[in-house]
């Protein structure tokens, strides 16, 4: 474990600037052109990749084709003067670090059509300028196209053409450092934006939520994602189906922002289709106080004093930078980027934390399927891992727990492609091949799903002792429904490769209520040190166990609607996100009540609710606490019922009191008593409560049975019980005190399913 204060990140800061001084240490060379491979006119197969830029500089193509080379990448290129040329292509072997045998990246350069010599993606276990050798160049302008050879991973950051030929450019870079600035003709200075009332970084549910929010609130918001598409591990890159109840608690109405852009999977991975990239897309861009930006990564930050002054960013695509200026900041990178750049307080789990997955479809096609060998991937069998039911790799190909978090997320995707394809390799080329000749690998996530790196330090620190005691805060307002649920390595696979697993299993610790939800407090949302600085999603101030529950990505988004709601009132107010608690708390409360769709469209104008919104119906609360009811509720779940039989429980019709009802058909004799005391004599009203079905008897006999009488009436459960909460009377009765009473459901003679749910003891008036 790690605690990091301002100290570290600073000593940090400082540690990078040494490091990007080393990194411009090489002078720009004389008639030198430098191409980054993402800036290429075509990408055609190659995939851009974005995700490892803090740790080697900047984005990269990426030639994911599954084992099936993909189509070349392709660009045209000016020079300032012919000649001869040196050749520099920054790559590497992405299996070297492990000594793997076999090269799977090799891809080719070619100029106007005639590769080089040289065959890239062979050398290097880190990121370096592979040596292409010398080009005779005999016109201004040529046409480049990377070829690539085996589909497998094979990786590309920038080409560099110099004129002299003993020029060694800096192998290790930094995101936008002066070389590559120069290299490229950037202007030294970054555009600037407007000042925005809040910048959201992150484009995933949680700043969806926070932008959203924000905007509908009256906030001038820019959202900064540096993907193509938005939803994070929601999207169809990841295809990680959003999780966590919405709407409920005491706050009802948080959450409905969330509904109108979640994912529709009914598994994950699901489609493509289902992820509804283009819905996420629309709902932002239809918030006219959203400005969006797409491709765009934010790499620093500019501080006056402790506050965050503005974030730069540049464009994945073009290299553009852009100097996004604000009063506010959210971060909801995952990694808590903006906050460790800021030198925000963090933490970090340094070994045993949750790893990053990489999932992966496939599928019976109608002829044989070849597979390529792999030598370099992981010497699997089909015991060495989950056969993939259902055509999926889930959520469990899983490795990097203890690796560091935030350096060695790419070494964590490679490692889990090497996994997967020594999976694949088992299944089409070793022991599983006589039943896996037709089966197709259709899909892998090149994007990982990581779960946990740094959580920024709020003024509090939510813990798992608070959830399972379940500590009210006074400013506790997402509702967390998801069980604390950690990972771990799945021992059963761990036998050849103990140092890395890459199954993991899940372990749950159920005290979270999961109908209600554990209300996460307004104070884990922002920094306790940079006062302008709000935190949604994964990065909050949380403990690694406490992390278990609120990382779902629906609870994520919740927290970045409660932050948008913040940051207007901090605008509003001019205040602090901590003085919002402090001060402004009933500003709050009074916005987080309010419905999804209702928006000002400035700070300080009125409230409205647009004539096409799309109005949410009531939430059907699924679950009836019993201790919030009046007189003695018996549950089914209370250890004074006995069951005849083997009831099955349920929880498809909503309103239940409990966790569950339970239910039973016809045939085999089924019988639940609800046995009770009461603790003086008198009249009593006994009620039952039951969920209405078409499915249910007409004719189930309920029977009250005490020492005094016995009754029996039947009760038509096709029909809704006409009581408040699902129940129905079966009558008054004289009850003394101490004697044993009970009431009893059967399902003789019955036309239907017989339904239990509870019983309810009255006095009777």
């Amino acid at each position: 474990m790690r605690f990091t204060s301002r100290l570290f990140s600073i000593l940090t800061v400082l540690a990078m600037t040494v490091l990007s001084s080393d990194c411009v240490s090489a002078a720009k060379p004389t008639d030198g052109v430098l191409v980054e491979a993402e800036s290429f006119n075509q990408h055609g197969g190659w995939k851009l990749d974005t995700q490892f830029i803090e740790i080697m500089g900047s984005p990269y193509l990426l030639a994911h084709g599954l084992g099936q080379p993909v189509s070349d990448a392709k660009t045209t290129v000016q020079f300032p003067s012919t000649g001869k040329y040196r050749v520099f292509v920054r790559t590497k072997d992405w299996v070297a670090p492990w000594n793997a045998p076999g090269t799977p990246g090799r891809f080719q350069l070619a100029i106007d059509g005639k590769p080089l010599k040289e065959t890239f993606g062979t050398k290097g276990a880190n990121w370096f300028w592979h040596d292409g050798g010398t080009v005779e160049i005999t016109k201004p302008e040529i046409e480049l196209s990377l070829h690539d050879l085996t589909g497998f991973e094979g990786r590309c950051d920038a080409i560099l053409f110099t004129k002299d030929l003993s020029y060694s450019p800096p192998n290790e870079m930094a995101p936008m450092d002066q070389w590559r600035k120069a290299m490229l003709g950037l202007p030294a200075q970054p555009e600037k934006t407007k000042p925005y009332d809040l910048v959201v970084v992150g484009g995933g549910y949680a700043g969806l939520g926070a932008a959203i929010s924000a905007a509908r609130m009256g906030c001038q918001v820019a959202l900064v994602q540096n993907r193509p598409v938005l939803g994070g591990n929601g999207s169809s890159e990841v295809r990680v189906w959003a999780k966590g109840l919405v709407r409920r608690g005491k706050y009802p109405h948080i959450g409905e922002i969330i509904a109108e852009f979640a994912d529709s999977a009914t598994a994950s991975p699901g489609t493509y289709e289902e992820f509804g990239d283009d819905v996420k897309e629309a709902t932002v861009r239809a918030e006219k106080n959203i400005d969006l930006f797409l491709n765009t990564h934010a790499y620093a930050v500019k501080k006056e004093g402790d506050a965050i002054q503005s974030v730069t960013a540049f464009n994945t695509k073009t290299g553009k930078q852009t100097e996004f200026q604000g009063a506010l900041f959210a971060d909801c990178t995952g990694h808590g980027q903006i906050g460790y750049l800021a030198g925000a307080d963090y933490y970090t789990h340094e070994k045993g934390h949750m790893g990053m997955s990489n999932m992966w479809t496939w599928k019976e096609a109608e002829k044989t399927q070849a597979f390529p060998e792999v030598p370099w991937a992981l010497d699997l069998t089909m015991d060495d891992f989950p056969y993939p039911k259902r055509f999926h790799g889930e959520w469990f190909w899983e490795s990097g727990f203890d690796k560091d978090s935030i350096k060695d997320l790419e070494s964590m995707r490679d490692w889990n492609f090497r996994a997967v394809y020594g999976a694949w390799n088992a299944m089409k080329n070793k022991d599983g091949k006589d039943k896996h000749g037709n089966a197709v690998l259709t899909w892998m996530a090149y994007i990982g799903g990581p779960r946990e790196s740094r959580m920024l330090r709020g003024d509090v620190i939510l813990r798992r002792k608070d959830i399972v005691n379940k500590v009210a805060f006074p400013d506790g307002c997402v509702p967390s429904t998801w069980s604390i649920d950690l990972h771990y390595p799945k021992k059963q696979y761990m036998k050849k490769y103990p140092e890395d697993p890459f199954i993991s299993q899940a372990v749950f610790d159920r005290s979270v209520d999961r109908k209600r939800g554990y209300p996460i407090p307004y104070r884990c949302f922002y920094s306790r040190n940079v006062p302008n600085l709000f935190m949604a999603g994964r990065c909050v101030s949380v403990t690694h166990e406490a992390l278990g529950t609120v990382r779902v990505m629906k609870t994520g988004g919740m927290m970045g609607e409660v932050v948008g709601k913040a940051a207007a009132i901090c605008t509003e107010k001019k205040c602090s996100p901590r003085a919002v608690y402090t001060d402004f708390y009933q500003d709050l409360d009074r916005l987080m009540s309010l419905k999804g769709v209702e928006r000002r469209d400035s700070i300080d104008g009125e409230f409205y609710t647009p004539k096409n919104a799309t109005q949410l119906p009531p939430v059907i609360d699924a679950y009836i606490d019993p201790a919030a009811l009046p007189g003695l509720v018996i549950d089914d779940e209370n250890n004074n019922v006995q069951f005849v039989g083997k009831w099955t429980k349920g929880e498809g019709l909503k309103g239940y009191i409990g966790n569950h009802y339970v239910y039973h058909g016809r045939g085999k004799k089924a019988e639940i008593h609800f046995k009770f005391q009461v603790d003086k004599p008198g009249k009593y009203e006994v009620r039952l409560a039951y969920g209405h079905h078409e499915n249910r008897a007409t004719n189930t006999p309920v029977t009250v049975r005490s020492p005094q009488e016995t009754k029996t009436v039947k009760i038509n459960q096709r029909i809704k019980p006409p009581l408040p909460n699902g129940f129905i009377s079966l009558g008054t009765f004289q009850f003394e005190k101490d004697q044993p009473i009970e009431v009893i459901m059967s399902n003789s003679g019955v036309d239907g399913n017989v339904h239990a749910d509870a019983i309810q003891v009255l006095p009777a008036e």
